[in-house]
């Protein structure tokens, strides 16, 4: 049995969206799959989150004889185990998480001024008394 490690092209059109996956070898490309290794979204917008894989399971299928495919064999050179950019993942993983920052409400220009503590006027009032 020959396996491949191969992408499995999923999403709609113009949104593409692949899973990587053991393949046998002449299994069709969105055919039947031994076990699912990771995603690839080229539509993230962090270059480096766009893949995620499951290296150890990787390793074991390469182990065993199994062969990447040209684009995949890239993308485990870069966020294998060992990879090249996978400080980088990780870094553009946590911008990714933080999401949008929510800028803080501006206070407004006309807003009416609360009015001062009553136990203030109280204080002030025998104070002019007294002046006078």
């Amino acid at each position: 049995m020959s396996v491949r490690i191969r992408m499995k092209k999923m999403g709609r059109k113009h949104r593409p969206f692949y899973r990587i996956c053991a393949m046998e070898l002449r299994v069709p490309r969105d055919g039947r799959v031994l076990e699912e290794l990771g995603t690839y979204d080229p539509m993230v917008p962090e270059t480096d989150a766009r893949a995620i894989l499951k290296s150890d399971r990787i390793n074991y299928w390469i182990s065993v004889g199994a062969q990447p495919s040209d684009k995949v064999g890239i993308l485990i050179k870069k966020y294998g185990a060992t990879g090249t950019h996978v400080e980088a993942q990780r870094l553009a993983l946590a911008r990714l998480a933080q999401g949008k920052r929510q800028p803080l409400p501006r206070p407004m220009a006309n807003a009416v001024q609360p009015a001062a503590p009553a136990e203030a006027v109280a204080t002030e009032a025998p104070a002019e008394q007294v002046a006078e």
